[in-house]
């Protein structure tokens, strides 16, 4: 591929309640501040990665893959995988605050486009679209669309949330035969005591660490 050029950035303005809550508390600021710096940083380490050679990971999904909440861009989950003895290039492709929509509609699309078959897909998304009252109503029909359109082994996290809509979106998901589960309903994921950043919704980088795990035994099953 000759010319890339994709944002990680989503190009939406944070919900009213995030904005309100980035008024009121330090610890959403600053890691709402984050997601500009974390976008530039996954973009330059893209442009680096489609000009190196070797296995090609390409990363679909939502803040949780841009590693929003931990120390550095590179102490999210992927970034830690990245460091496990795991021999791929990474073009991640994730946006913050991004929805199962940004998947179908944006980020499959340009995966398509890279003009090379990529050895490795991982999705991670679908909370923001729980936590969105109009994407919510939507979600089990956006997640019906999105699975077939993801490539033989991608491997697809569940939602853990203990919501009717997550519950669906687990079970369609689940009833994807081409599809790799990574299962985030796992009891080693039910403390987060200690593993969660300064706005109490994102992993810090324990908690991104335990994520990186499930989701390593999930591609090492392929």
């Amino acid at each position: 591929m000759t010319t890339f050029e994709y944002s990680n950035l989503s190009g939406r303005r944070p919900s009213p309640f995030v904005r309100m809550a980035s008024v009121l508390v330090p610890g959403v600021r600053r890691v709402q501040r984050q997601i500009g710096p974390y976008a530039a940083w996954w973009e330059d380490h893209n442009h680096a990665a489609l000009r190196a050679d070797g296995p090609l990971w390409v990363v679909l999904g939502d803040s949780m893959s841009q590693g929003i909440g931990a120390s550095a861009p590179d102490r999210g989950w992927v970034g830690q995988l990245m460091e496990d003895e795991f021999d791929y290039r990474v073009v991640n492709l994730s946006v913050s605050g991004g929805m199962i929509a940004d998947v179908t509609d944006r980020q499959i699309p340009t995966l398509r486009s890279l003009g090379v078959e990529p050895d490795l897909v991982t999705v991670m998304v679908g909370s923001n679209d729980l936590f969105n009252r109009r994407a919510r109503a939507h979600l089990v029909d956006r997640a019906t669309t999105m699975f077939p359109l993801l490539p033989d082994g991608a491997v697809v996290a569940t939602l853990p949330q203990p919501r009717a809509d997550a519950h669906e979106f687990n079970r369609r998901l689940i009833d994807s035969p081409h599809l790799e589960v990574a299962e985030y309903r796992d009891p080693r994921l039910r403390d987060w005591a200690g593993r969660l950043a300064e706005d109490r919704f994102h992993p810090n980088d324990a908690g991104y660490a335990a994520m990186a795990m499930i989701m390593r035994e999930a591609i090492d099953r392929r």
